[in-house]
């Protein structure tokens, strides 16, 4: 029996709009052990790459209460055009089917 694929829900797990993406704008941020679990664990977001490696892991590992919890949306939309080249195609394909805003400010 195969394993079901990563991307599987993945676009159900993305919010509907930059307005549910709560997270902190400014300070050190530590994720939980279920999104990070070796390696480092706090991110200090007024570090430009440091935030850009959180969002990384927590697009790429969370849920959609990981999103809304840990996601800046000013942060999100200013690094989206360098962040999405980290991303594997089917998150960036995903976040930009959902919110097409960003897809414009990534050309």
């Amino acid at each position: 029996m195969a394993l079901p694929s990563r991307y599987e829900g993945l676009d159900e797990k993305i919010p509907g709009s930059l307005g549910d993406l709560r997270g902190p704008a400014e300070g050190v941020v530590p994720l939980p052990p279920h999104l990070v679990w070796s390696g480092m664990t706090e991110f200090d977001l007024a570090e430009p790459m440091i935030r850009m490696s959180m969002y990384r892991i927590v697009i790429t590992t969370g849920c959609r209460t990981d999103y809304e919890t840990y996601l800046n949306a000013g942060h999100l939309r200013g690094d989206w055009a360098l962040l999405r080249r980290g991303l594997g195609p089917a998150y960036r394909h995903a976040w930009e089917k959902k919110l097409p805003l960003w897809r414009e400010a990534a050309v």
